[in-house]
């Protein structure tokens, strides 16, 4: 049941109320859930029900639908991807000093960020603007999965697939993952999503950003202006483009841990944590939030387990408190604010 007027349920608003200072964070949804106590809010320009955009949060999807897949025997992430992907795909993907590894490359690679390939999004050849600077500065663009296969053979990887230790954290790999997921059910990623995660989950305000003229979701920031670019998101698809709701997020993320998706044995295995991007880690299809010692001297932040967007999006569990949260700062220039903001809610409980 949602519990709302209480002294826990205040405190947790009034967090959200001061998060807002309409300089660098113009709204907050957020909503989480503790054993019987579920508590949802928004404040400023977000209501609790807002619709707004996930990112790279829809990651977390991807994973789930693959390992669905695989609890159905239509796939095995230690697969190469060259049982799922046509040669033009494939042909020059990832070539590295002369050599060239992209059959070597496996659905689990593509999931832990450990296939080595470049970033289309954010990496880029020298002298040259990435698209994510691109679309920051309000360049918005329509691209294809075509697009991003010509961005990405141009660009050199980083290292051999399955590097012991590695990962560079790449979306070419879960447009990848898309495209796998579209040829193995022979369906688009959107009726795939629909199918085995929106519907059974009753999930009725998350879905695919499609289409540019879609004004639902909340607009994004970028320090103080609005950023627009609904040609990009509606491309994005499955490394960054649903739409979804606190609420429809917390409990999504709580199905994920609670064998509600794929069977609850794979998530052990889903824990093989590479360093990524300080101070988070890579699993395999997740990602491991722990601030590190030096600024948690005593072990009072607990690790949470999940997935943020770029847009200010976020949805994990904390094992040690057994607390679901997802929500957003809907602020892509200052990525802690979500996590900061995160820490402080569980802290109330």
């Amino acid at each position: 049941m949602q519990i709302q007027n209480t002294p826990q349920s205040q405190a947790l608003q009034s967090l959200l109320d001061r998060a807002v200072d309409n300089k660098k964070i113009f709204g907050t949804s957020y909503c989480l859930k503790h054993n019987d106590f579920t508590w949802c809010g928004g404040s400023g320009n977000l209501e609790s029900g807002t619709p707004y955009f996930i990112a790279s949060t829809t990651k977390l999807f991807v994973t789930a639908i693959i390992l669905r897949l695989q609890s159905q025997g239509k796939l095995d992430i230690r697969d190469s991807i060259a049982k799922y992907l046509d040669s033009t795909t494939l042909e020059g993907l990832h070539v590295l000093n002369g050599k060239d590894f992209s059959v070597e490359i496996t659905i689990q690679n593509l999931l832990a960020h450990n296939s080595g390939l470049p970033d289309y999004f954010q990496y880029t050849d020298r002298g040259k603007e990435s698209l994510f600077k691109s679309l920051m500065r309000g360049q918005d663009q329509a691209l294809t999965f075509e697009d991003v296969l010509a961005r990405n053979k141009t660009m050199k990887p980083v290292f051999p697939p399955n590097s012991r230790g590695r990962a560079f954290y790449s979306d070419t790999n879960f447009q990848l993952l898309g495209k796998i997921i579209e040829n193995i059910t022979d369906m688009s990623f959107s009726q795939v999503l629909e199918a085995l995660i929106l519907e059974p989950l009753a999930l009725k305000q998350s879905y695919l950003y499609q289409s540019p003229e879609d004004t639902r979701p909340a607009d994004m920031y970028f320090k103080d202006s609005l950023l627009r670019i609904p040609q990009a998101m509606a491309f994005f698809g499955a490394d960054g483009g649903m739409v979804s709701t606190s609420s429809d997020m917390c409990r999504f993320i709580e199905a994920f841990f609670e064998g509600k998706i794929f069977p609850r044995d794979d998530l052990p295995g889903l824990y093989v944590w590479n360093k990524i991007f300080f101070p988070m880690q890579a699993g395999i299809g997740l990602h491991r939030f722990k601030a590190p010692w030096f600024f948690d001297p005593f072990g009072q932040v607990p690790e949470f387990l999940g997935h943020s967007g770029l847009s200010g999006a976020l949805a994990f569990y904390c094992p040690r408190k057994q607390i679901y949260i997802a929500g957003t700062v809907n602020q892509l220039a200052y990525p802690s604010a979500p996590f900061s903001l995160m820490i402080r809610l569980t802290r109330v409980l």
